[in-house]
């Protein structure tokens, strides 16, 4: 440090160009940075496309977070990481941007699938799965985006309005789970604001929260072009601002006319110093086995698609039945999201042909045309062939321009043409499969009773296609879950009436009730619920048993037994529940998960281990986590409306009670452990007793130092002694 010049330090602050980071003669050596949630986006420099989008070096493509999400496997994540960071040292990445951790809050956000869950946990768990394995090669993870990014409309520029409860509860955990649990080297903060400050210059969130109570020591990034002001962004806790905006002299500038202290300078360029120190430069490997890779991808994609409905057990596709397969995604494969994202394939798998390779006799019709066009002729030919099988396996999903990076979508159903085609097919009296193929929820309820059976297989990445035959035909039971909540229609979905906002904000005015915890909490009927998925065996759970093991923490355990014919896995879920009359928080929320796998007959116990924090809820008053005492039920399923067994348990609570001023309310004073026992005192035990139960319903919503008006005897003094025995 004390051998850089100032100039030199404020050019560490930004990169040299859209890539890679600022060298500094023999001090540090420009770092190269490159997009890859699920597989490497390495621009090929001799485009002259700026960001790459257009073209890249040839990765494995992975599937993207929507699909890896649901398969709820923390190691194949770690796997897939491991993979990525392979690829990287091999084409000299030092840092992948990835993993996206942002909440689904919405269906229609144009990025969700880059995104794991509507869930919190879930996405944390997963998230420091995938940041583990790159991190594992001695490549860089980055975190992002940091926080409540949650829309594509007006990112650059929104201020999403949260209260800090939803905020603590809902949209950081995920961020703070990988931040303590993984020890990511970059964290990428959000294009938007949070409650009116740019993400990239809120000192609260990149310094106050991520550093000193999480503490983060890593290197904080701005998302591609989120830098509204220099100074202010590197004063808040951003260290790094790419792309470069040319504007380095602003930086040497503040700190010769003493506006920006030239340690906070130093600070920045030190995490820039420490990120080269933990990401040493290697020599460059000749390449990785692309086949070796595909298969990881085969692997993850199989673990991903969710059987969501499998009536007559039409599924597996039993030998010998012969198979129409429709949809001209089948033959075009829509394998990933569009965006900074996109990644060139090595090689790139489609369901028709794999399925023609292992099917004698079976027929392909297009159907219909991927632009949304509607071709009678097309569809014709399509009923003729389903007319003529046993079986029509029916592709359906979303168009390329229906999800992107950038924008968000404006609907949940599926294009008419195809579901015109679903109900012709349906008519020849064939059993239908449908097979979905969709970076984002499309509602079912309009069209599913048309189906035998929907598997719904996301955006698959570059082995989606034969991944997907060996589902179909039975090679591999289907192992996914949903990781967001199907809804019937659009309207049901809790933030519809705020999503995407207007006029610069966006209100999250469902508060902490975002997917099954809305739905949940209010018993809303759902097309299929979240943590949601079939497979070809059944399952039974018995002997729930909880164990304390320390304050506020228990460990819980539950057998379960593979009661059908083939080995298959399951995706056991802990739920924490509290049955309110009046809900103060959602009716259950999820606390762990396990993905087992078992032969026909063969049980497992289960293990959990549950703390005081899975009990707890944010506190603003407090400014900390804070756990009433009561009961609680612990809930262990098959999904958030498929649990199996109960068991009751209470906690003491962690022993925290606000504290008691003048202005506090009768009935905070009567429900306070110290306060009811001092106003007992002062007025007598029964003095209470005569009021009328509307008259203290009134009374109790009154702060104690509004009564001195009432002529009650509780004047300033009475109140001022009140609060000083409390505080004795």
């Amino acid at each position: 440090m004390k051998d850089l010049t100032l100039a030199e330090k404020a050019s560490l602050t930004s990169g040299s160009d859209t890539w890679h980071t600022t060298a500094v003669r023999d001090v540090v050596r420009a770092l190269t940075l490159s997009d890859g949630p699920h597989g490497l986006r390495r621009q090929d420099e001799s485009s002259g496309d700026a960001l790459g989008l257009t073209r890249s070096v040839p990765a494995t493509c992975f599937p993207p977070a929507v699909g890896l999400g649901s398969s709820w496997d923390p190691e194949l994540a770690r796997l897939v990481g491991g993979t990525i960071a392979r690829e990287a040292r091999a084409q000299g990445v030092d840092v992948v941007l990835g993993p996206g951790v942002n909440i689904k809050r919405s269906p229609l956000c144009g990025r969700n699938f880059e995104y794991f869950s509507e869930d919190p946990r879930l996405s944390g768990v997963m998230g420091a799965a995938l940041v583990d394995g790159i991190q594992s090669l001695g490549v860089g993870a980055c975190v992002k985006h940091y926080a409540v990014n949650n829309q594509e409309t007006d990112r650059m520029r929104i201020s999403a309005d949260v209260d800090e409860r939803t905020l603590r509860e809902i949209y950081l955990p995920a961020f703070e789970h990988i931040v303590r649990e993984a020890a990511p080297y970059m964290v990428m903060c959000a294009y938007n604001k949070i409650n009116g400050v740019y993400a990239s210059q809120n000192r609260w969130l990149l310094t106050e929260v991520l550093r000193e109570e999480w503490g983060f020591d890593g290197l904080v990034v701005s998302d591609w072009g989120a830098v509204a002001d220099r100074v202010a962004a590197l004063e808040a806790g951003l260290d790094l601002e790419m792309p470069p905006t040319g504007t380095d002299a602003e930086i040497a500038d503040a700190v010769r006319d003493g506006r920006l202290p030239e340690e906070v300078l130093d600070r920045a360029v030190g995490r820039l110093l420490r990120l080269a120190s933990r990401v040493p430069a290697a020599p460059a490997t000749t390449g990785w086995d692309a086949d070796a890779h595909h298969e990881v991808a085969r692997q993850a994609a199989r673990a991903s698609a969710v059987l969501l409905k499998n009536d007559g057990d039409v599924l597996p596709i039993a030998p010998g039945r012969k198979v129409a397969v429709l949809g001209e995604l089948a033959r075009t494969p829509r394998y990933q999201g569009h965006g900074s994202s996109h990644v060139v394939p090595t090689r790139l798998d489609s369901a028709w042909e794999s399925l023609a390779a292992a099917l004698d006799g079976a027929v392909f019709a297009a159907g219909y045309r991927l632009d949304g066009q509607a071709d009678p002729e097309l569809e014709r030919e399509a009923v003729e062939a389903a007319a003529g099988a046993d079986v029509a396996v029916l592709f359906l999903g979303l168009p390329d321009s229906a999800e992107s990076e950038g924008f968000d979508r404006t609907g949940i159903d599926l294009p008419g043409d195809q579901t015109t085609l679903l109900r012709r097919v349906a008519g020849t009296g064939v059993d239908v499969v449908v097979v979905l193929s969709n970076g984002g929820v499309v509602s079912v309820s309009g069209w599913q009773d048309a189906a035998s059976a929907i598997l719904e297989g996301w955006l698959l990445g570059q082995a989606g296609g034969s991944a997907l035959a060996d589902l179909l035909l039975g090679t591999h039971s289907p192992s996914g879950r949903l990781t967001e909540t199907i809804p019937h229609r659009l309207a049901d979905v809790p933030s519809h009436l705020h999503f995407p906002g207007g006029d610069g904000h966006v209100v999250y005015g469902e508060g902490r009730y975002v997917g099954y915890r809305h739905y949940d909490t209010l018993d809303v009927d759902v097309a299929y619920p979240f943590g949601h998925g079939l497979s070809y065996t059944t399952f039974a759970y018995s002997g729930l048993e909880a164990r304390e093991t320390g304050a506020n923490e228990w460990q819980v355990e539950v057998t379960v037994t593979n009661t059908g014919s083939r080995f298959a896995h399951e995706v056991v879920q802990l739920y924490v529940a509290f049955d309110e009359e009046r809900p103060t928080r959602p009716r259950r929320e999820l606390r762990g998960f396990a993905k087992i796998g078992l032969e026909p007959g063969a049980s497992e116990r289960v293990s959990f281990t549950l703390t005081g924090r899975d009990l707890a809820w944010w506190s603003a008053s407090r400014g900390g986590w804070r756990i009433d005492p009561g009961a609680f039920t612990v809930e262990v399923g098959a999904s958030s409306r498929d649990i199996r067994q109960r068991l009751e348990l209470s906690t003491p609570g962690d022993g925290w009670a606000p504290p008691l001023t003048a202005m506090s309310t009768l009935g905070e004073w009567l429900d306070h452990p110290v306060g009811s026992r001092v106003l007992k005192e002062a007025f007598g035990g029964s003095a209470l007793d005569r009021f009328s139960p509307a008259l203290m319903g009134l009374a109790r919503g009154i702060p104690l130092a509004k009564f001195r008006t009432f002529g009650i005897g509780l004047s300033p003094e009475v109140v001022d002694r009140l609060v000083a025995a409390v505080d004795g």
